[in-house]
């Protein structure tokens, strides 16, 4: 159970810890951030050229996050389909834990949904949700 448990925190606390960084600087650290993410597999080369391939995805989806919640949400979504695949090919993010790359498969939505809202803070989604009721 902590399994599914522990990466949905996980994701929980960097979306309430990234909205303490105000506007426009939020949106940009969190680019920079999926655009990282994108050469997290580099090292193991588990898909050869295509490890670059990816990287340089991302680091466009990055660059247009600049810009864009929308696109930093879709990076983290790309990302996710990278650690499923790292996963069941039992090459995972972090070599000496087992089941990383399913925990980031986890974590990374949960991050991308709160990218889809506009990064907003905690305060602003409740205010948001209010709005919509």
């Amino acid at each position: 159970m902590l399994r599914y448990v522990v990466p949905v925190v996980i994701g929980l606390i960097w979306a309430g810890a990234c909205s303490l960084i105000p506007e426009p600087h939020r949106r940009r650290f969190n680019a920079v951030v999926v655009g990282g993410a994108g050469a997290a597999y580099i090292s193991g080369g588990s898909f050869g050229l295509g490890e670059l391939a990816f990287t340089a995805l991302m680091t466009a989806v990055a660059y247009i996050g600049l810009r864009s919640w929308a696109f930093i949400g879709i990076g983290w979504l790309l990302h996710t389909v990278w650690d499923v695949l790292h996963h069941r090919r039992g090459d995972p993010l972090i070599p000496s834990v087992h089941d990383s790359s399913f925990g980031c498969a986890i974590c990374d939505p949960v991050i991308a949904l709160w990218c889809f809202t506009g990064g907003r803070s905690p305060k602003a989604l409740l205010a948001f949700q209010k709005a919509g009721e």
